[in-house]
């Protein structure tokens, strides 16, 4: 427990106050003496465990005499005996990051720790028995045989299986086998999927650090990571993996790339200041003083005590999280809906089964008999297709969403994905490139500069596109706090304004000396106060940037305007001298080059380049370079740098609040913003001694000191702006999901500025629309208990500076208020909360291994536009879903009704066992399975998504599928009597030509079944090839049954003559157009037409 956290838990203000009573004071005063008596490493420093406002009260307290009485009693009594039975007992302090202590506290509680010799080695198993192995937990085995149970337990598997027994208990053990059949396959396809998701999460164990680096008794050596414990002092350097969750003690220059924990690719630069925290909790971006288990060290060095370990480390509690949620497996709505549909079934099968029965004894027939008819509704009630097809259906869907880089990893999350209201998003890699690109350059003439394909590293991609300083100046949407330049637009006649100099256009990158002096110089500085390079992999012939990502995306810039490494250390010679690194308190860094090829001489003197934080390094410039009358020139003996050339003018206010403007104006964009400078320094031939005398460590710190070599009387030449820029597409991505209803959410670990710059961008943030006008921040959110975040109305858009556990409460939330939520991501940080979501996306590309083992579905291609075509496939398979269900539903209905009906009146059943199940087999099977692959309906996207509490048939489904049913059974009743009554044909005859009616009656239905309102003069029919080939099967087989010698026995069918096939086309037409009338009835009362 951290010290903020204890001081919240005590409470002791609240009894130090003059207002409190003598029990409270004395309750903080025996507090106080406790905890600095008997943890004096811990709480030497009372001041630490009483909040800043009340120490003067808490100080008078412990002068007052109530103190005194205290001490000399109480602790006079009770404290000697309690310490001296401790004396011997040094506890270890508890794992906790500790960034509210100092380093010389921190020492004091890790009394073992030596900064110099680290911790002796004697004491290291007492302490890894105390804490235990520095291991992540190991991820469970999945049990084959409990998956297999599973499957062979769902609901409608289980239907499946009574319907079998039913059919065999009948004898016709035919249509068992089939049944089966259906019953394995649907096993072996949720068996393989399950297996496939629920893989162990070996890359967990990728993620844990090999070895490290530790100093104890005195002496560095390499140990196995796992072997770490709290009080270890570990050394890191540049290229390191951080083996433990760290405290740091001793930092230079120390860079950490923490975008495993937090998402963001810039390095964050670490110093070993204590932080004073209002909240308990702080982000993990803001603990500047840690280093975290599984992060790498970008550049610098460090030394630091480890100070959590295993599990309690934050990749350790992500690990344990997402295990826990593994282990808790929540059914996808599709799964739910479907199960519940199965229960009402089931229910309805036993109701009408005993029904039958009781009308049957009722009318005096025969037990035996009804029960057989009972049995046989029974059959025609359950859906023998339905998981079958749903299953196929979903898998089909799955291999249309991989042609669309869309890799499905549980076969659910197909269907649910079109049914989400909320898509959660992480900005790095996910909704931008994940790299930093320079998208804007500004230079003291007041030209801007924009670089397009910034991220690029090819040199030959983009441009370079310049906005001369005239027309900035007649921009009337800039920011001006001043007047800049002499010259004020107004003060231009029109007849002498040059309207075409002042549109913007590319400039030539192939003649860098031509380039505005204030350009160059600030390139000159972008490239060489830098220590990235852009380099070719020998394997995939790929370039790669290698150093810090700010640094490569200067190094890019510069590139592009042909002022790289190339021309400065190559073609002119120039040669590091000196470079003072950046820190996190100058906030900035200088180099000192100076030239060595003498043959082409473009300066005289050596020069120092200088970037930082614009606020820091404009107060370090006394000149700026000015416009002036010289402003190109065109070869080498006439160069940019030439000294004649260039118009220096002293800093002043004005200039000063135009650099101020531009700042405002890029931060307020989301860009990263450093100011660019540089200053001429005299030959010095003293310093050229010292060069060749001091070997390399001696000479940086001596030249450190050097007077030419500070940071001051710097010229001022430019700003330089820097993003992590939108991908292509997702703005529109975005909108799209927005017109299909779907509110789109912003989750970074990010600068709440930046992130809400990005957002509104992209449309997902607009400070003038109610739903999209909120940001919070994580340290937000932790003062927020589950029900406030759940009630925040507006709810934010845009998520800042976010934990894992921020996402994971943001996500519960989100389900909480109803919503199904899908949330993408690509860092270690996202996999808890991916996993939790109703929908997890990973990235296939920039993900972690973790990652996309916790996704339901994995983009390939890193694109969020991905994520449109995947909703609008879930949609699709939803549909196709629901129309095969409406389906089945209405031909198994009108089984019922009809052999209901007849019951009801007293008539011989018009269809024999054997009868309904050959029409279920073959007018229930085929025709779905064509109906699961039925094209995409337009305008799919324009929709709102279904709400997620409704089940899969509504009252206007369950009314279609009733109407329907009564329509074809009225019918078959109709065609059954007059067979039988007006044309007296035999029982048997008329049985089979009720069938004939029946079955020729519901694979036509199946064409009415592609749309629930479209009529299907409007859907065609030929648009569905499957469906025309599932009907020619369905057809040809019932010709078959009715037929066919042998087969039409087995079967109880005889064959029908041409009277037959009339009274049926006339059922047809008449089918058609009642549906027709009822599609119109629909499309008005929805408003579709």
């Amino acid at each position: 427990m951290n010290v903020s956290e204890l001081r919240h838990q005590l409470k002791i203000h609240y009894r130090c106050k003059s207002s409190s009573s003598t029990k409270q004071k004395k309750g903080a005063v025996a507090m106080i003496l406790l905890l600095t008596h008997f943890f004096p490493n811990q709480f030497s420093d009372w001041h630490e465990l009483v909040k800043e406002s009340d120490h003067s009260d808490m100080d008078s307290l412990l002068r007052s005499p109530l103190a005194t009485e205290i001490k000399s009693g109480e602790k006079s009594r009770i404290l000697p005996d309690w310490k001296s039975q401790l004396d011997d007992l040094n506890l270890p302090p508890p794992q906790a990051l500790y960034f509210d202590r100092s380093v010389d506290k921190l020492l004091l509680m890790f009394s073992h720790t030596d900064k110099d010799d680290g911790l002796p080695e004697k004491i290291v198993p007492a302490l890894r028995s105390h804490y235990g192995t520095n291991q992540l937990p190991t991820p469970p085995r999945p049990n084959a045989l409990k998956m297999l149970w599973e499957q062979l337990t769902d609901f409608m598997v289980l239907i499946l299986i009574a319907a079998a027994i039913i059919t065999a208990a009948e004898k016709e053990f035919n249509s068992m086998i089939v049944l089966l059949v259906v019953v394995v396959l649907n096993t072996i396809i949720g068996f393989s999927q399950e297996w496939k998701a629920n893989k162990t999460l070996n890359a967990l164990m990728n993620l844990s650090v090999p070895q490290a680096k530790v100093i104890r008794d005195g002496e560095q050596r390499l140990i196995e990571s796992e072997e770490l414990v709290p009080g270890d002092l570990v050394i890191l350097e540049e290229g390191d993996a951080v083996p433990a969750d760290i405290r740091l003690i001793e930092v230079s220059q120390l860079g950490v790339i923490e975008g495993v924990l937090t998402g963001e690719s810039v390095a964050v630069q670490k110093n070993i200041k204590a932080i004073k925290a209002n909240t308990r909790r702080i982000p993990l971006g803001d603990c500047k003083g840690n280093a975290f288990m599984s992060t790498t060290i970008s550049r610098g060095r460090a030394k630091g005590i480890v100070v959590r370990t295993g599990i309690v480390t934050e990749i350790g509690k992500i690990s344990t999280a997402i295990q826990k949620g593994s282990k808790n497996k929540v059914k996808t709505p599709i799964q739910k809906k479907l199960s519940r549909l199965g229960h009402y079934l089931v229910a309805l099968a036993i109701f009408l089964c005993a029904l039958v029965v009781v009308i049957g004894i009722a009318w005096k027939r025969n037990a035996k008999d009804m029960l057989n008819i009972g049995l046989s509704l029974a059959v025609s009630v359950i859906p023998e297709g339905l998981v079958a097809v749903t299953t196929v259906t979903m898998a089909i869907g799955v291999r249309r969403m991989a042609a669309n880089k869309c890799i499905v990893r549980t076969l659910p999350a197909v269907e649910s994905l079109g049914s989400v209201t909320v898509i959660c998003s992480d900005k790095t890699g996910t909704l931008t490139e994940g790299k930093m690109g320079t998208a804007e350059m500004w230079t003291s003439d007041n030209s801007l500069y924009t670089f397009t394909e910034s991220t690029s590293l090819d040199p030959s991609h983009g441009q370079i596109i310049r906005e001369p300083d005239e027309l900035r100046r007649r921009m009337i949407h800039l920011r001006h706090t001043t007047s800049y330049g002499t010259d004020s637009p107004t003060e231009h006649s029109s007849n002498n304004i040059n309207y075409a100099a002042m549109v913007p256009k590319p400039i030539d990158t192939s003649m860098p000396n031509g380039y505005d002096r204030q350009l160059f110089y600030a390139l000159m500085v972008a490239n060489l106060c830098n220590n990235s390079s852009i380099r070719r992999d020998e394997e995939t012939q790929e370039l790669i940037g290698v150093g810090d990502p700010t640094e490569i995306a200067l190094t890019v810039a510069a590139q592009k305007a042909s002022l790289g490494n190339d021309y400065w250390l190559k073609s002119n010679g120039f040669e590091k001298l000196f470079e003072r690194a950046f820190d996190s308190e100058r906030k900035l860094m200088s180099s000192v080059y100076r030239q060595t090829n003498t043959d082409m001489p473009i300066i005289k003197e050596m020069v120092m380049v200088c970037k930082g934080a614009p606020e820091e390094l404009l107060v370090r410039c006394n000149h700026y370079m000015s416009s002036g009358s010289i402003s190109r020139v065109s070869n080498n003996h006439d160069h940019p740098m030439n000294s004649s050339h260039n118009v220096i003018t002293e800093m002043n206010d004005n200039f000063a609040s135009q650099v101020y403007d531009e700042n405002v104006r890029m931060a307020s964009q989301g860009l990263r913003v450093l100011g660019l400078a540089y200053k001429l320094l005299s030959p010095d031939n003293m310093i050229s001694n010292e060069m060749q005398d001091q070997d390399e460590e001696e000479r940086q710190a001596k030249l450190a000191n050097h007077p030419e070599f500070g940071e001051s009387d710097l010229v001022f030449v430019g700003l330089v702006g820097l993003i992590d820029p939108p991908k292509e597409g997702v703005k529109e991505a975005v909108e799209t999901c927005q017109k299909a209803g779907i509110h789109v959410m912003m989750i970074t670990g990010d600068h709440v500025e930046t992130a809400t710059a990005i957002a509104a961008q992209l449309g997902i943030f607009n400070r003038n629309v109610i739903g999209k006008s909120r940001a919070i921040l994580g340290r937000e959110l932790d003062l927020l208990s589950d029900d406030a975040i759940i009630a925040l109305d507006p709810f934010p858009s845009v998520f800042a500076r976010v934990s894992p556990d921020n996402k994971l409460s943001i996500v519960r939330a989100l389900q909480q208020r109803g919503e199904l939520v899908a949330m993408t991501g690509d860092g270690v940080n996202d996999a808890p909360a991916i996993k939790k979501a109703d929908v997890g996306v990973a990235m296939g590309i920039a993900g972690t291994e973790i990652t996309k083992q916790a996704a339901d579905i994995v983009l390939a291609n890193d694109n969020f536009t991905s994520i449109v075509h995947a909703v609008e496939e879930g949609r699709h398979v939803f549909d196709n879903i629901l129309k095969f269900i409406v389906y089945l539903l209405s031909c198994n209905g009108a089984e019922i009704f009809l052999m209901l009906i007849c019951t009801i009146a007293n008539i011989e059943v018009p269809l024999s066992v054997m009868m309904i199940l050959w029409a279920n087999i073959i007018a229930d099977i085929p025709p779905a399975m064509a109906l699961g692959v039925e094209p995409t309906e337009k305008k799919v996207m324009e929709r709102p998504p279904r709400n997620p509490k409704i089940g899969v048939l509504t009252k206007v489904t369950w009314s279609i599928i009733f109407i329907n049913s009564m329509l074809i059974a009225a019918l078959s009743i109709s065609t059954y009597l007059i067979n039988l009554y007006v044309l007296k044909f035999p029982l048997q005859e008329s049985r089979s030509m009720t069938f004939t009616s029946l079955t020729t009656m519901q694979l036509v239905h199946s064409f009415n079944a592609r749309s629930v309102h479209l009529s299907v003069f409007k859907t065609g029919i030929t648009s569905n090839r499957y469906m025309m080939g599932a009907f020619i099967l369905a057809f040809s087989l019932m010709i078959l049954g009715i037929y066919a010698p042998g087969i039409s026995t087995w079967l109880e069918l005889t064959s029908v003559g041409w009277e037959s096939w009339v009274m049926t086309v006339v059922c047809v037409i008449l089918l058609i157009l009642f549906v027709e009338v009822e599609k119109a009835i629909l499309r008005r009362m929805m408003g579709k037409f």
